[in-house]
């Protein structure tokens, strides 16, 4: 950035210096042309009485003159160009009485340019010619300028990069911060924070994005760091009465009843195998391996809770309320498994009856399954999502549950699109699943190969 604008800068600046330059050589060559003028206009008046000019014209030094009759013969010149040719040939146009030229080289005036004059004096035998010549202006006028232009140029360029460098390496500060305050920050220490800069720029605005950021991450890693331990404790549980009971058995066989031992194994088992099942597919939903993309079948949310409802065993007595036509996108066993963890859910907190209720709303297919149990509090109606919680509450005294199937039921919805929340009912609790509705155009489509 400093190079760029040390760069822009002295384009300008050699832009200004030429402009300058250019005005000054004008200005200085039309003097010196005013000048010659008029020194020739002060030696004109006496060619008519030519007796009166001196083979030698006084005076020496710049102007220098000389005077041509009208056979071309040099009658009259200045001392420098006593005896000399003529410095010029050019004679002025018809319809003015002087024009001039630069040469270089003129007799006498070998090596050099000079800016020559020719003025035209009318006589009756034909005109006359005089000559008046002075140094050419340089390009660059004069050095003094020249240098104080350079000068000029050089130091507010070099003032422009230097500014950008500093202006450029001070914003660029919190960003040096930040990198470091990040390189330092590691899975084990994420309550640290990047310092927020207090201009109102861009960079702030980075770096409060960077804290929001490591504010998600440090969440994300407590709540990973529970679920182990949560998912620890819940695995090491059934594994541990296992083995007292086959320690126990084994410490006294022939008075075991062998027949209950591997009955509660069983039991123990079972559990163990339902945990194991709910974390692998808690993993493939995390993963992002399952749910639908918009070019599955369509499902009939009526009709998959009607079969589910005849194949499944009911603890508890269950009504329906199936409005047809309901159908959206998606996989038939993810969403069968999404409604059978909440009538699970429901089953084992429900006093006496489950309700389970299908139909469209606006844009979306509402699957809703409540119960007349205890409810649940509002300020835990999205605590009962998360892994293996457990509530201080009637309802948390899950007999045969994982702990993990409403957060498996949310996962599903979320993948299809939709949510599961909880929401208000006049008794026990009311799960609220939310799915798009399949349309026309994904009727119409068909899933790849």
């Amino acid at each position: 950035m400093a190079v760029w604008c040390g760069a822009v800068m002295a384009l300008v600046c050699g832009g200004f210096c030429a402009l300058t330059l250019m005005n000054a050589h004008h200005h200085v060559t039309e003097d010196r042309r005013g000048r010659i003028l008029a020194t020739q206009l002060g030696v004109a008046p006496l060619i008519p009485a030519d007796r009166r000019l001196p083979a030698v014209l006084p005076g020496s030094g710049m102007p220098i003159l000389q005077v041509v009759d009208s056979r071309g013969q040099v009658v009259s010149a200045s001392r420098e160009l006593a005896g000399k040719a003529r410095i010029a040939s050019f004679l002025p146009p018809e319809d003015n009485r002087y024009a001039d030229r630069t040469v270089c080289d003129a007799p006498g005036l070998a090596g050099t340019c000079v800016i020559v004059v020719a003025l035209r004096v009318p006589e009756a035998g034909g005109d006359w010619i005089v000559y008046g010549a002075d140094h050419a202006v340089p390009w660059y006028t004069d050095l003094r300028l020249l240098a104080a232009l350079l000068a000029g140029s050089a130091l507010l360029t070099g003032l422009s990069a230097l500014g950008a460098y500093r202006a450029v390496a001070s914003s660029l500060d919190p960003v040096e911060a930040i990198c470091a305050e990040l390189a330092e920050i590691t899975a084990t220490d994420l309550g640290r924070r990047v310092p927020v800069p207090a201009s109102p720029d861009e960079i702030q605005k980075l770096a409060r994005t960077v804290n929001q950021t490591l504010d998600r991450l440090e969440a994300a890693v407590e709540r990973e760091r529970r679920f182990a331990a949560d998912a620890s404790h819940d695995l090491r549980s059934p594994i541990t009465a296992m083995r007292v009971q086959v320690e126990e058995a084994l410490l006294h066989p022939r008075e075991t009843d062998w027949p209950a031992v591997s009955a509660a194994l069983l039991a123990d088992l079972h559990r163990l195998q339902a945990i194991v099942t709910d974390l692998l597919t808690l993993a493939r939903l995390d993963a992002d391996l399952g749910g639908s993309d918009g070019t599955g079948d369509g499902t009939d949310l009526g009709e998959l809770v009607s079969s589910e409802l005849t194949h499944r065993g009911h603890q508890a007595r269950i009504t329906a309320n199936l409005a047809p036509g309901v159908t959206v996108t998606g996989d038939p066993l993810q969403l069968t498994r999404l409604l059978g963890n909440l009538l699970d859910n429901a089953e084992r907190h429900a006093a006496h009856t489950v309700t389970v209720s299908v139909r469209g709303e606006g844009p979306d297919a509402l699957l809703e399954v409540s119960d007349d149990g205890p409810g649940i509090p509002a300020d835990q109606r999205e605590v009962v999502f998360q892994r293996f919680t457990r509530l201080d509450s009637a309802r948390s005294k899950d007999e045969g549950g994982t702990g993990l199937g409403l957060a498996i039921a949310r996962g599903i919805a979320e993948q299809h699109g939709g949510t599961l929340t909880v929401e208000d009912s006049e008794r026990g609790a009311r799960f609220v699943a939310r799915l798009p509705l399949r349309t026309a155009e994904e009727a119409g489509r068909r899933p790849p190969p």
